[in-house]
């Protein structure tokens, strides 16, 4: 069977949240790192990579917004992610999806890893993979949504990078006919999707203390 691969997007932005609370980043970092605590980073990574579904809206927020703090991200200007990229590019999945496994091991909650993983199974037909990586990105994904409602600039989404941006633009189904201003805030850069008289506020997290 294959898997449309914009189907999951589509899938998962109708997913809504009845509350938004605030996403206190220097908290997550302290219990991500407090061993005795139920969303420690080595608990959560556990539970992330064997029962995904299981995941819920405030585990799946701290996983995600805990790679702020993670020693040695992956980033799309590494050397590895390029050679990722290339191979993704040339339509080799085989070795697309080798790269990607050893990358993934290095930064599991890593969305632009995910993503490549997720359309090179999808490519293979390989459902069991591809639904495992899709319950994953979707927990992240749901954890996104949920530190914000994106109607004020007090209450932006938050996003740790221009490429999880994109990614939460489609989720939203914000297309090409949105316009988009930018202004320096504290840790971040705020963008304000624009169109008519409906704005949606992003902010691109810079987490430097």
């Amino acid at each position: 069977m294959k898997y449309p691969f914009f189907l999951f997007l589509v899938f998962i932005s109708v997913f809504g949240f009845s509350q938004k609370p605030k996403t206190d980043l220097k908290t997550i970092e302290k219990v991500l790192k407090n061993e005795k605590s139920a969303y420690n980073y080595e608990k959560l990574i556990f539970k992330y990579k064997a029962y995904p579904r299981s995941l819920d809206t405030v585990e799946a927020r701290y996983l995600y917004y805990g790679r702020n703090f993670k020693k040695d991200p992956v980033l799309t200007t590494d050397p590895d992610f390029k050679s990722l990229t290339e191979a993704f590019k040339a339509n080799n999945f085989q070795d697309c999806i080798r790269q990607g496994k050893i990358l993934y091991d290095k930064d599991p909650t890593n969305l632009d890893i995910l993503l490549i993983l997720l359309k090179a199974y999808d490519y293979q037909k390989d459902g069991d993979n591809f639904m495992y990586h899709l319950s994953q990105f979707r927990a992240l994904t749901d954890g996104m949504k949920s530190s914000g409602d994106g109607r004020t600039e007090k209450t932006p989404y938050l996003v740790n990078s221009v490429g999880d941006e994109y990614i939460l633009l489609n989720i939203l189904n914000l297309g090409q006919d949105y316009t988009r201003g930018s202004k320096s805030v504290k840790d971040g850069i705020l963008d304000i999707w624009e169109k008519d008289s409906n704005k949606v506020y992003i902010k691109v997290l810079y987490i430097d203390y």
